[in-house]
């Protein structure tokens, strides 16, 4: 077991050492939609990429409704294991709507044998949602 600032320092290595490997700048909350954001998620069991919908319900579900609409899009031409999940319920308890693709096993970022892979599997992943992003942008907002 790690103590919590082993913890925190393996967390902070691992992403200073994924910005360091695959330096680019990110989306991420940078979308210019309110509440529509792209996050990288790495714990002690899994490593995923995600679109996540976080606004007022209305928002949420207006962001929601387009997003179900692109669904054969984005499966078929950018992200063929998106997981879609329109009630997600976050750790804080908050919920939320979520896109996401994940490694299919379980992965720990206290296990430095996992990173390699996640930095890649990131790298490959979330330049997909961004492309997928950009190219249908005024649908989603619309």
């Amino acid at each position: 077991m790690f103590s919590k600032e082993q913890s925190r320092l393996m967390r902070q290595e691992f992403w200073t050492s994924f910005g360091k490997s695959f330096p680019r700048k990110w989306l991420l909350y940078n979308t210019k939609l309110k509440g529509l954001s792209f996050k990288f998620h790495f714990d002690n069991t899994t490593a995923l990429v995600a679109l996540d919908l976080e606004d007022d319900l209305e928002h949420r579900i207006n962001h929601w409704e387009k997003l179900e609409a692109l669904k054969s899009i984005l499966i078929d031409d950018f992200l063929p294991d998106a997981i879609f999940t329109e009630q997600y319920i976050l750790n804080n308890e908050k919920e939320i709507s979520r896109v996401h693709v994940q490694i299919p096993y379980k992965v720990s970022i206290h296990n430095k044998n996992n990173w390699q892979e996640v930095m890649v599997f990131f790298n490959e992943n979330m330049p997909k949602f961004e492309a997928f992003f950009e190219e249908y942008k005024d649908v989603i907002e619309g």
